[in-house]
This record gives structure tokens, sequence and C-alpha cells, in this order.
């Protein structure tokens, strides 16, 4: 499959907090509605596991009418990737890159992998997640912030 770079919307932030612990959260998919930009991801379906590379998880959605998803992890390189995709097989992936003081953290959505594009551009996906990923990225460095 080829690769589109007008499918891909991708934002980094830097975030002060070790890759490791902002992995842990991103691995823990009860916790992503703490950091969703979206206002969509109401919170994980009971007894989700650790993610790990093709675990599945279920989070409890609402756009419009409240509904289920069901995602399986796709990339898994535990304290720097991970990504998973539901059955519109486009993929969600967080990429985390050490550094200085913190952690470089890139959220992308990539609409290569999806089973249509017609539904993507329809629902105005990429100008949307845009927006989503960098309220997410805020919210996910404000959560590591330092409190002094």
């Amino acid at each position: 499959m080829s690769h589109n770079p007008d499918r891909l919307v991708s934002r980094q932030i830097f975030v002060s907090a070790p890759a490791s612990e902002i992995f842990n959260l991103l691995a823990d998919s009860s916790r992503h509605s703490e950091i969703d930009g979206s206002g969509m991801v109401k919170g994980a379906n009971p007894s989700n596991p650790r993610l790990s590379l093709g675990a599945s998880f279920g989070m409890n959605m609402k756009m419009g009418v409240p509904y289920k998803m069901t995602n399986t992890v796709v990339e898994f390189e535990e304290g720097r990737r991970i990504a998973w995709q539901h059955l519109g097989g486009h993929t969600w992936r967080y990429i985390l890159e050490p550094t200085d003081g913190g952690t470089i953290v890139t959220e992308e959505f990539d609409g290569n992998t999806a089973k249509t594009q017609l539904g993507l551009i329809v629902l105005r996906s990429y100008s949307h997640n845009a927006k989503a990923i960098e309220k997410t990225l805020a919210n996910l460095a404000a959560k590591f912030a330092s409190v002094d």
C-alpha cells in the first residue's frame, strides 16, 4: 500500500515527564478519557488489561449518540510507540522520543490504512482529528506538568 502524506495528521508536543510514565498512561485504555481532546472518548469497557501488541480493547464513545468501539493494538514498542486500529482500519499512533527534561510526544491519525477514504472525507476526519490531536496533546502535557 502506498503512503500518501495528505492522509496523515501528525502533531507533537514536549511533555516534562519520562517516556515510561507517559507510555504507561497510553497503554492503560481506562485512562484514555483523561486526555482525549475530541470529547468522544467516554471511558473504557470494563476489564481492559494493560495494552500489548495484538491486544483488543473496547471503548465507550459518543458522537451524537453513545456507541462502543473495539480497537486492536497493531504497533507496540514498550516506552516508545503504540498504535491501534478499529474496524474502519485507520490508525491512531503515539511515538515517544526521550529528550532532555522530558519527552517529545507525537500523535498521529493515519488514514493510509483506512478501508475507505470516502468516509473519512465526508466526515471531515482529517481536519477534525487535527484539532482533537492538538487538544489531546495539550491535555497530556498538562497531566504531567510539574506541580511546585
